[in-house]
């Protein structure tokens, strides 16, 4: 680390404008950021990263769990992990399911890691295979576009099932440029049932930006991450390997009609005014820009590069599970009249053990308040 004072609150890094804050998560991305290969490495080995994708692998996922070891596993541990993704065109050189692989081999490193020490992490399926997509991506094959209302519909139907279940802890891992969708959803399913519990969205990349930065900030990368590019060519290549031919990579360069510094890129790394979501019109769409389905530089993708933004999503997400834990302990909740608009007494029932004695299902729950049903 550097000598460098940093402001009240913050640590220094060897970057003249990167300060990692003086909190938990903070120190905990100043350390890895300071990482040498081996010790990244060492981080990659306690998750098992890389392993293949665990889809079908007995007690890999809730569906996937012998029912009884599920319960039993749920009242030591009620997070659950729920990832998704989308079916999209990644470029001649791999496949349209990446964003969904990529969100699945993160949450099945979680779930082996805490497995090593008692309680394995919940995780769901399935991961979103198709997912909504915003308007500039219409038209591209390989490209399935869901309409959002459905998205955002199923999203809340999974969430109250799994509550129901006894999973109140709930984070949506999202790899793919819907967070408005998945936000809509976690916000509409509390107007719409108001119960207590954890609900949270997370776009991974977004949430460890900071080891995506370039060679020019500190970085280990020669381009900003933005799609089927440099970035997640490399992942596929430490994840998923055989689902990448390089021989097939091609480089692009989308089409902007505005100057540089308006619209940020897809993690937001310089903050700029607005989110690359928040606008359409002033590039060109991806058919009549860029339709090899890529935008940026895959040739200079190496599995290698891929590795420190992968530990750090493993370890923050781990704290996340952690932090949740910690404040509220498997089979219990927020405060019930803190988080809701109901009482205590109205939710005791539904709050049991599922199946217990005097225990209600949720679908059984009075609505209140605003039920904006499509």
């Amino acid at each position: 680390m550097s000598e460098r004072t940093a402001p009240k609150g913050w640590l220094a890094s060897d970057q003249p404008d990167l300060f990692f804050e003086d909190n938990e998560v903070g120190r905990m991305k100043a350390e890895l950021w300071g990482y040498d290969d081996k010790q990244i490495d060492a981080v990659l080995a306690e998750y098992g990263v890389p392993s293949p994708v665990e889809w079908a692998k007995p007690g890999s996922y809730i569906q996937t769990t012998i029912r009884h070891e599920l319960e039993a596993n749920r009242r030591k541990d009620d997070v659950v992990f729920i990832p998704v993704g989308c079916s999209e065109l990644h470029g001649q050189h791999t496949v349209s399911s990446m964003d969904t692989l990529f969100v699945s081999a993160i949450v099945e490193g979680v779930r082996r890691f805490t497995a090593k020490r008692g309680a394995p992490t919940n995780l769901a399926l399935p991961p979103l295979m198709y997912g909504a997509h915003p308007y500039h991506h219409l038209g591209m094959p390989g490209t399935v576009i869901v309409r959002e209302t459905v998205v955002r519909e199923m999203m809340i139907d999974v969430m109250l099932g799994l509550w129901n279940d006894g999973f109140r802890k709930q984070i949506i891992l999202n790899n793919h440029g819907q967070l408005w969708v998945l936000e809509s959803a976690v916000q509409e399913f509390q107007k719409r049932y108001q119960l207590p519990g954890i609900f949270r969205v997370i776009d991974w990349h977004r949430a460890v930006r900071e080891f995506f930065r370039t060679t020019g900030r500190g970085g280990g990368w020669d381009t900003d991450f933005v799609h089927a590019d440099e970035s997640e060519t490399a992942l596929g290549l430490l994840l998923f390997p055989e689902m990448v031919d390089m021989n097939a990579a091609v480089d692009t360069e989308g089409k902007n009609y505005l100057p540089d510094g308006h619209f940020d890129k897809s993690v937001d790394p310089y903050g700029r005014p607005s989110r690359w979501s928040e606008g359409e019109g002033h590039f060109a769409i991806e058919i009549a820009a860029t339709p090899e389905g890529v935008v940026g530089k895959p040739t200079r993708a190496t599995a290698q590069k891929a590795k420190r933004p992968m530990a750090a999503i493993l370890r923050y997400l781990t704290m996340v599970h952690d932090h949740i834990l910690e404040a509220f302990p498997a089979g219990t909740v927020p405060p019930v009249e803190e988080v809701t608009l109901r009482t205590e007494e109205e939710m005791e029932p539904f709050l049991r053990e599922p199946l217990s004695e005097g225990w209600k299902t949720v679908y059984a729950l009075p609505r209140i308040g605003q039920i904006n049903e499509p």
